[in-house]
C-alpha cells in the first residue's frame, strides 16, 4: 500500500482518486469544495483539512481545472512546508507557461514536479485505461509509477522538462477539436444529401478512421446529444492553450481562428454551453440551409 495525497476532486480527479482507493492505497483527499470529498471518504479515503495535509504525505497528485487554480493552490508558501524528498504529479491540462512557473516554484522548494496530463474521459479513468503523458525527472516518475499503473494503461515519458508533457497534451486536444469540426461538416454535408448520418459514421469508422474519437464524437453529433463530459468552455480553454503555445514558439495555426469563432459561439449559446464541447457541431448545422 502506498500513501498519496490527492488535490482536486472534480469529475476526473474524483474518478482517479476512487480507483486508487479501490486498489487498496491510502489516499489523503483535499478539495476546495469539501462536499466532493464525502463519497470518497465513505469509500475508504482519508479527508485532509487542507492542501498542506495532502502535501504532507510526501507524494501528492493533483487534478485542477486550469492555470489559475493550480497556481492558487501550489504556492511558494505551501511548497515550503513539503517534507524532504517530496514529489508532486499534476494531471491537469495546463499552459506551457504555467507548467514552467510551477516547475520553478517546486525546484526552489526542493520538491520534484512532474507534469502528467491524461488522455481519456472519466469512464476511461474508471477502467484504468488512461494514457498518461509524463514530463519530469525520471526518479520522480519512477516513484509514482506503481500508482500511475493503476490509473493508466501506459505512461508516455516524453521529456525531463515537465512542460513538454503539457505541450503534447495541448497538441492532442488541438487534433481533437479538428476531429469534431470535420465530423460536424461531413455529417451535415451527407445529411443534406439525404444520407443517414449514422450510416455515414459507421462507414467512416469502419475504414479510414477507426479511432474512438471518430466513433464517439460521430455518434454524439448524429444523435445531437451532448452529455457534458468535457464542456464547451473547457474546449475553448484548451484551444486557447494551443494558440498561446503557438504564439510562444512562432508556429502558425491557420485553422485556429475558425475553430475559436465556432467555440465562442457555442459558449455564448445558453443551451450549447451546457453540453459537451462536441456541441459546437450545432453551429455548423445552424449555418447550413435546411435540406
Amino acid at each position: 500500500m502506498t500513501t498519496v495525497g490527492f488535490i482536486g476532486l472534480g469529475a476526473m480527479g474524483a474518478t482517479m482518486a476512487r480507483r486508487l482507493i479501490d486498489a487498496g492505497h491510502e489516499v489523503v483527499l483535499f478539495n476546495r469544495s469539501p462536499g466532493a470529498v464525502d463519497a470518497l471518504v465513505e469509500a475508504g479515503g482519508v479527508r485532509a483539512a487542507s492542501a498542506h495535509e495532502a502535501l504532507a504525505t510526501g507524494l501528492v497528485f493533483s487534478m485542477l481545472p486550469h492555470d489559475a487554480a493550480a497556481e492558487a493552490v501550489f504556492t511558494a508558501e505551501l511548497l515550503a512546508t513539503a517534507p524532504d524528498g517530496s514529489v508532486h504529479v499534476s494531471f491537469a491540462t495546463l499552459s506551457v507557461a504555467a507548467a514552467d512557473r510551477l516547475d520553478a516554484l517546486h525546484t526552489a522548494a526542493s520538491v520534484q514536479y512532474v507534469s502528467a496530463p491524461v488522455l481519456g474521459r472519466p469512464n476511461v479513468a474508471e477502467a484504468g485505461q488512461l494514457n498518461i503523458v509524463a514530463g519530469g525527472q525520471s526518479s520522480a516518475i519512477v516513484r509514482a509509477q506503481n500508482l500511475l499503473d493503476v490509473l493508466g494503461k501506459r505512461t508516455w515519458v516524453v521529456s525531463e522538462k515537465p512542460s513538454a508533457a503539457n505541450l503534447v497534451k495541448i497538441g492532442v486536444n488541438y487534433n481533437l477539436v479538428h476531429t469534431i469540426q470535420a465530423l460536424a461538416e461531413s455529417v451535415t454535408l451527407v445529411e443534406h444529401g439525404g444520407i443517414d448520418g449514422g450510416t455515414f459514421v459507421d462507414i467512416l469508422t469502419d475504414t479510414a478512421y477507426t479511432g474512438t474519437a471518430y466513433s464517439g464524437y460521430g455518434r454524439m453529433i448524429v444523435a445531437r446529444e451532448y452529455p457534458p463530459l468535457f464542456t464547451v468552455a473547457l474546449g475553448l480553454k484548451d484551444l486557447m492553450l494551443a494558440e498561446q503555445a503557438a504564439a510562444a514558439t512562432g508556429v502558425a495555426l491557420p485553422t485556429a481562428p475558425v475553430l475559436h469563432e465556432l467555440l465562442d459561439l457555442a459558449v455564448a449559446d445558453p443551451e450549447l454551453s451546457q453540453g459537451d464541447w462536441s456541441a459546437m457541431a450545432e453551429i455548423t448545422r445552424a449555418r447550413s440551409s435546411q435540406p
